[in-house]
């Protein structure tokens, strides 16, 4: 059985002018995206990452930043995947007593 197969033509992909990293989608949620130019706490505190169902049918809302304040009254946003570290790190500090008061350890 000698049959050839024929095929369009193509394009070949290797010739193709690959996208900058700017034109990529880099992350799976547009949400987890970092803004190019510098934001206010303010600002970041406005953005969300996730804001709709999960498989179950709960609403699941999650934001970009974290905002978090610290005993000497500085005030810094915590990207919700690229500082995740320092995010649990200030979450292991902070304790809230009974009267709802944050206690820092």
């Amino acid at each position: 059985m000698d049959s050839q197969i024929n095929q369009p033509a193509t394009e070949d992909w290797h010739s193709q002018e690959k996208p900058t990293v700017k034109e990529r989608n880099l992350t799976a949620n547009p949400g987890d995206r970092i803004a190019e130019r510098p934001q206010s706490v303010e600002e970041k505190a406005q953005q969300v990452a996730v804001d709709s169902p999960d498989i179950t049918g709960d609403w699941i809302k999650v934001p970009t930043y974290f905002i978090v304040e610290y005993p000497n009254g500085e005030k810094k946003a915590l990207h919700h995947v690229k500082d995740a570290k320092e995010i649990s790190d200030v979450i292991r500090q902070a304790r809230v007593d009974e009267k709802g008061n944050r206690i820092w350890w």
